[in-house]
């Protein structure tokens, strides 16, 4: 079984997953995506690696996923931190490349191994077949459930960072699916968009219900239609200025008095 762990450290692998083999140890794989040589990147990722460890208490296998063959052999490392002769840590990742990772041309491929499918596209995001693989990967995504498909198509787009193809995915991901907060992807956006929807409607029902309360209190007559006229009102502004009527109002119809 394959579970995601999201970590809220300063420093932040891309994607942790904790995998538990139905026979044999647990472990964690934590996943990079590197689109060039960087020279504080080494020591990052030894951090990573150690604060994981330390953590879960559990081994953890580094994989750094590069779109060309030049990050991917410097990825490779070893990356050491050592004094004099002496090697205190050595941190070598698993490199996903251009030459051990295939480009995925079957649909059928993505269906049976998605994390396959996945690192192909990021892997090959680069390359001119980038927008023929991914529209075969979000075909191949459809035949998902909702949550597996939300899953692998947030993930991918978390890999793709920065590339031009992202948005060529965000377009395509439509079609198939949050799971990475914090990241900015399509999925996340249109979260956000409906929690702030929802606590935009949330308000206005709040004072629809003081509005009709203070009338009630104040033993103002309610009929039915201004009733309805009050309760189907989402706009804010005009809820606050009807409120602010409500106070003072002889009768409910004075709420809707132009002065």
């Amino acid at each position: 079984m394959v579970t995601s762990t999201h970590e809220t450290s300063h420093r932040r692998v891309d994607t942790v997953l904790k995998v538990e083999p139905s026979d044999g140890d647990g472990f964690l794989i934590a996943i990079e995506s590197q689109t060039s040589r960087s020279r504080d990147t080494g020591s990052s990722w030894s951090y990573y690696v150690a604060y994981l460890y330390a953590k879960f208490r559990l081994p953890v296998l580094l994989v750094a996923v590069c779109r060309n063959r030049a990050t991917a052999a410097w990825a490779a490392g070893p990356f050491e931190s050592r004094v004099g002769s002496w090697t205190t840590q050595v941190t070598r990742p698993f490199v996903l490349g251009p030459d051990n990772v295939p480009e995925i041309t079957d649909e059928s491929v993505v269906a049976r191994e998605p994390a396959l499918a996945a690192f192909s596209a990021i892997v090959h995001s680069e390359s001119e077949k980038a927008p023929a693989i991914l529209e075969m990967v979000a075909r191949g995504m459809r035949s998902f459930d909702k949550a597996t498909a939300k899953y692998w198509c947030e993930w991918l787009e978390v890999g793709l960072e920065n590339t031009p193809v992202r948005d060529t995915w965000r377009g395509l991901e439509k079609m198939v699916g949050t799971y990475f907060p914090g990241r900015g992807t399509l999925f996340e956006e249109s979260y956000l968009e409906g929690k702030a929807a929802g606590r935009a409607e949330g308000r206005a029902e709040d004072r629809v219900t003081m509005i009709l309360r203070v009338l009630e209190k104040r033993g103002v007559g309610i009929p039915q239609a201004t009733r309805d006229r009050i309760s189907s009102c989402t706009d804010l502004d005009t809820l606050t200025l009807w409120f602010d009527r409500s106070l003072t109002a002889a009768t409910a119809e004075d709420l809707f008095v132009e002065k």
